[in-house]
């Protein structure tokens, strides 16, 4: 039944309807395809911290920074050097923790462990956590991916 007054009929309307949800279905399937393929976001090949931050930490220490869009975790050793890694379990990208009673780091997503060095002791992560290099320059810490160097 088409009213006097209206742009469309019951029917367009309805069709409508249902075109929409089914686009939103077929989008909500397709997107994670198409950021797996091509992803969003590059890891950046240098990262910049204020010494002043860091400075204060005690051998064993572990504070996060932000490694482009995944976590950072950087380690004060005795020596008063820092240690620097991709807080991201080498199993499926899941968020690490710093466990300091234990001196480990913990996996939430499958009970993933990683000893003091980042090095994977238990559960499913087939690779220890990725290194990353650290610099102290002047008042700056760097934080570089293995093998990028200093930018001139």
């Amino acid at each position: 039944m088409k009213l006097k007054n209206a742009y469309f009929t019951r029917r367009k309307f309805l069709n409508s309807i249902l075109g929409g949800w089914l686009g939103v279905v077929v989008v909500s399937f397709i997107s994670p395809i198409v950021k797996f393929v091509w992803p969003p976001y590059k890891e950046p090949d240098e990262v910049q911290l204020a010494l002043t931050d860091y400075s204060s930490m005690q051998p064993g220490d572990v504070k996060n920074f932000a490694w482009g869009n995944k976590p950072g975790l950087l380690k004060r050793v005795a020596d008063g050097s820092f240690i620097a890694w991709v807080g991201v379990c080498s199993h499926l990208d899941c968020n690490v923790t710093w466990l300091p009673e234990k001196k480990q780091f913990y996996c939430a997503c499958h009970v993933g462990w990683y000893d003091e060095n980042g090095t994977n002791i238990s559960g499913p992560p087939p690779k220890p956590l990725r290194r990353l290099e650290v610099a102290v320059e002047g008042e700056d810490l760097f934080v570089r991916k293995p093998g990028a160097g200093a930018k001139a």
